[in-house]
């Protein structure tokens, strides 16, 4: 469970929300379901607090731990009209706006030591880079994409949110796991009714509630699939 951003990167903001926190909040509440209703799920956090920690490291902890899926939420930013979630895996950007999107969460290593050693030349600043690197296919492309397809289901059909569809790009984050994965915005801080809904409890609880669902039909689809 990996709640984008913190510490000293607040991530996107919108009046009074700032990403860094509106993620935080799902992310603990989506974890708070999963320990309640699946008892067999060990979850692991890549923070619990507001603290900064390194792309890399988020991927990481994950590997570290052997994750079956890494699940990462933040919020979007955009012109004060865009509104909606967007569900992305690691893949090609096929439109410029897709590009657009990497890029912002991409440039979080920025405000870490030493990123393009640890990266491998990467920069965040580089539309060369950003291009060559989403070419990269993640080996557990399927899985991730009946995740996230997942995610968009219960965001659109349960939720009642405006879906603005699954997508690819090259995440960092992303490219470091080695286990299925997806990053999920669960909507725009920049539009002020989107804002009021994410930085209310109730509307955190509805976005937790439904990446959960996601992840109990995920899980029992694969169970299922492996004759568990």
């Amino acid at each position: 469970m990996d709640a984008g951003h913190g510490g000293k990167d607040r991530g996107c903001a919108g009046v009074s929300a700032r990403e860094a926190a509106v993620s935080l909040k799902i992310i603990l509440e989506l974890g708070r379901l999963i320990e309640a209703n699946e008892p067999d799920v060990k979850v692991v956090y890549t923070r619990k607090s507001d603290v900064f920690v390194e792309l890399a490291d988020r991927a990481g902890i994950a590997n570290k731990n052997n994750a079956d899926l890494f699940i990462s939420v933040h919020c979007n930013a955009g012109p004060a009209a865009a509104y909606g979630t967007e569900v992305w895996t690691m893949g090609t950007a096929k439109t410029d706006a897709n590009l657009a999107v990497a890029k912002r969460e991409n440039a979080v290593i920025l405000q870490e030591d030493n990123y393009k050693a640890r990266y491998g030349g990467f920069d965040p600043n580089s539309p060369q880079s950003h291009i060559l690197f989403s070419l990269f296919q993640s080996a557990h492309v399927d899985n991730s994409l009946r995740f996230a397809q997942k995610v968009d289901y219960q965001f659109k059909t349960k939720v009642g949110r405006k879906s603005r569809g699954v997508k690819q790009a090259g995440f960092l984050v992303l490219w470091k796991s080695t286990m299925p994965s997806s990053l999920i915005e669960v909507g725009f801080l920049t539009n002020r009714n989107e804002e009021r809904y994410l930085n209310d409890k109730s509307g955190q609880s509805y976005m937790a509630s439904g990446i959960y669902r996601a992840f109990r039909d995920y899980k029992n689809e694969l169970e299922a699939m492996n004759g568990d």
